[in-house]
């Protein structure tokens, strides 16, 4: 598989765990030193990878057990030697956001080192 396949398979993990709420799938598509950051509704959130698996997880019933429609689409993706970075349009949990993904490749296995994350009014 080439590389921008397996950056973009890398966000469909990510935004299966989401639509899922599955901890597990968070951990798959993060590196272990990832962090989450942005601002939602005004308020600055800054999270680890652990924290941001156990918000995930919370969210119950799932979007897929309410049969909420998976909304996202990649607006650009640029591979840089063993970096990347993609812009990600996506819906959670009603609301719109455009994520700036930074992938990093270690031992040939592509992982989201860096979410930043905007709420779209």
């Amino acid at each position: 598989m080439m590389d921008k396949e397996m950056i973009e398979a890398g966000v469909e993990l990510y935004y299966d765990s989401l639509h899922e709420s599955s901890a597990e799938k968070v951990h798959e598509a993060f590196h272990a030193n990832a962090r989450i950051t942005g601002y939602l509704h005004g308020d600055f959130m800054d999270m680890s990878v652990d924290q941001f698996a156990d918000f995930v997880a919370s969210q119950q019933p799932s979007p897929a057990e309410n049969n909420v429609e998976k909304v996202w689409n990649i607006t650009s993706c640029k591979i840089n030697g063993a970096t990347a970075a993609v812009m990600l349009e996506e819906t959670y949990l009603g609301i719109k956001f455009v994520d700036t993904l930074s992938f990093l490749k270690v031992d040939n296995d592509w992982r989201i080192y860096n979410k930043l994350f905007h709420v779209v009014d």
